[in-house]
């Protein structure tokens, strides 16, 4: 309004500022408006006001400004203040007031160019500050994402060889070739993409890979074999390089096996033990790039555990191979003891018949010609009837107790060579059993009692039950009494409940150490390994007592006061399957 020439309405408008600011005690707004108030009575001729006197406006409110600025602790004068100030002491001819307060607005105003520079520099720090802070945060959140990315790796990484490892454990733990083949595939679809997959086993001449299980999209591949010298079969180039292989394929590629689906992307890697190649294994996937680094990392850890579990599985089947044949042995072996024990047995009672029979027919072709010769007299003739009726007598009873012997052989040999069923008496199976062995047990001097009450019929295997009482006696004889000691043995049974029969065999031989009691079910175990100990008698015996007899068997042994063999079975036996009618 003063610019305007409206002077009084801007003297009015200042006064209001100014009463305002004293008001509120705001001292920064009240210099403004005496510095404004003196401004228009420096601009326009106006009237001093009352309280001004004798002095000039402008001058007295310039003046009030500076007093009211001292009241101010650390207030700096604005340079214009004293630029007005300066100016109306030189208007009023006072050039020295004039000059000095010139030279103040001078020193006010290079001090506030310090003051912003200084400020400017502060400000340009703090800028910096806050840029590097901004830079540092982002930074920092860059950091923590990726750390949380690693964490997140690792994370799955652990679990990751959580899984394999529980699938490492499963598929080890199978015997079965069949089964790693399935088992494989299983975790291989769980892990991976893939289309097909293939197991190859390197053939015992070590010329050729036979491709024993092969699936593509749920269904089987047919068995295969591809020679190792073959150039363009990649199944053999990953076996000859003993290395991964990763393909991608072409429909036209020579890796493409005829009758199979137009898959994109192939993985091979061998299957090893050490420096034994077992195979290769390999699968295919319908997508390109479908196995990167970690999917490579995860077949091979398939691999290793596949050809661990392969080899594992071929061992037990050479193991079982092997039982097989021993047992098979050790079962003709204890025929033929058996059968010569048998002849041993015969030996004495026919021999002694023969004896008696010739005799005989000596003493009958003397008597012929007697009567021929009309020679005899009724005396000879009495003392020939009385030797005949002797001799009669005496073959007839060693006849007989041969036929017993040989009958009792053929009811055992029966039982033993195939496992049938019968009803029979326990005593009398007891009897006939130590009858075939009482040619292995009387030439050692040693004892044999049988204690089993008549009358206990058994609906069971006598064979496979006469089989596991030889094989204690015999384990008796070969380990029990080699201190020396005159043996006694006890073959006995009773039943405690209804429908189970208690056998108990014993020796008072030097017993089983404890560390051994344990184990003598165990195929193969013995003491006397090469001293006619095979390992198998006691663990056959515990087959056919826990499968084909459906019963229990047992073994409590203290040192040096013999041992006690305890066989519980059922008098009738449940129905066997067919796949169990064998002695294993």
């Amino acid at each position: 309004m003063s610019w305007l020439g409206q002077a009084e309405q801007a003297l009015i408008a200042a006064r209001a500022a100014l009463e305002l600011a004293q008001q509120q005690n705001d001292r920064y707004h009240e210099i403004e408006a005496l510095k404004v108030l003196a401004d228009i009575h420096s601009r326009h001729d106006l009237p001093a006001p009352p309280e001004v006197g004798a002095s000039k406006p402008a001058l007295y409110y310039l003046q009030q400004a500076l007093k009211v600025a001292a009241q101010i602790e650390g207030y700096s004068i604005p340079p214009e203040v004293l630029d007005a100030l300066a100016r109306e002491y030189s208007r009023l001819g006072l050039s020295a007031q004039a000059y000095n307060t010139s030279l103040q607005a001078i020193s006010a105003r290079e001090k506030r160019h310090s003051q912003q520079a200084t400020n400017r520099a502060i400000a340009m720090q703090v800028r910096y500050q806050t840029e590097r802070t901004r830079a540092e945060g982002a930074y920092h959140r860059q950091l923590a994402a990726a750390e949380a990315r690693r964490a997140a790796t690792l994370q799955e990484t652990s679990k990751t060889l959580e899984r394999l490892s529980a699938i490492g454990q499963e598929i080890t733990a199978q015997l079965d070739t069949r089964l790693v083949f399935q088992t494989l595939y299983h975790h291989v679809q769980g892990l991976l993409d893939v289309n097909g997959f293939a197991v190859y086993l390197t053939e015992p001449d070590g010329q050729a890979l036979s491709r024993s299980f092969g699936m593509e999209a749920g269904q089987p591949l047919p068995i295969g074999r591809v020679m190792l010298s073959n150039p363009d079969a990649t199944s053999a180039r990953c076996a000859r390089e003993k290395r991964d292989l990763v393909l991608t394929l072409d429909p036209s590629s020579p890796a493409q096996v005829p009758g199979t689906m137009l898959n994109r992307t192939a993985l091979f890697s061998p299957l090893m033990i050490g420096e034994r190649l077992l195979g290769v294994m390999a699968v295919q996937s319908m997508k390109d790039d479908a196995f990167g680094e970690r999917e490579r990392h995860l077949f091979r850890s398939l691999c290793a555990y596949g050809a661990i579990a392969l080899d594992n599985a071929h061992a037990y089947q050479q193991l079982q191979e092997t039982q097989t044949q021993l047992v098979e042995q050790e079962k003709l072996v204890a025929l033929g003891s058996l059968v010569a024990g048998v002849a041993h047995e015969l030996n004495t009672p026919l021999g002694n018949s023969l004896i008696i029979a010739s005799a005989l027919q000596l003493k009958t072709l003397a008597m012929d010609e007697k009567m021929q010769g009309q020679s005899m007299r009724a005396a000879e003739l009495q003392d020939y009837l009385a030797d005949a009726e002797e001799a009669s007598i005496l073959i007839v009873r060693g006849l007989r107790s041969a036929a017993e012997l040989v009958n009792s052989f053929k009811q055992v040999a029966v039982d033993r060579t195939a496992a049938h069923r019968r009803v029979f008496d326990l005593q009398q199976t007891c009897n006939e059993i130590i009858a075939t062995l009482m040619n292995q047990i009387r030439p050692t001097g040693h004892e044999i009692t049988l204690q089993v009450p008549a009358g206990i019929l058994m609906d069971s295997y006598p064979g496979p039950f006469g089989q596991v009482i030889s094989n204690f006696i015999s384990n008796a004889l070969l380990h029990a009494f080699e201190d020396g000691r005159k043996g006694r043995m006890l073959l006995a049974a009773r039943q405690e409940q209804p429908g189970q029969v208690i056998i108990e065999f014993s020796d008072n031989g030097v017993g089983i150490a404890v560390q051994n009691l344990s184990r003598i079910f165990d195929p193969f175990f013995t003491t006397k390994m090469g001293q006619g100990g095979s390992g198998l008698g006691l663990s056959i015996s515990y087959n056919i007592a826990t499968s084909l007899l459906q019963g229990r068997i047992s073994a409590n042994s203290e040192l040096g006061k013999g041992t006690i063999f305890t066989l519980e079975i059922p008098q009738v036996t449940r129905e066997q399957r067919k796949d169990n009618e064998a002695i294993v």
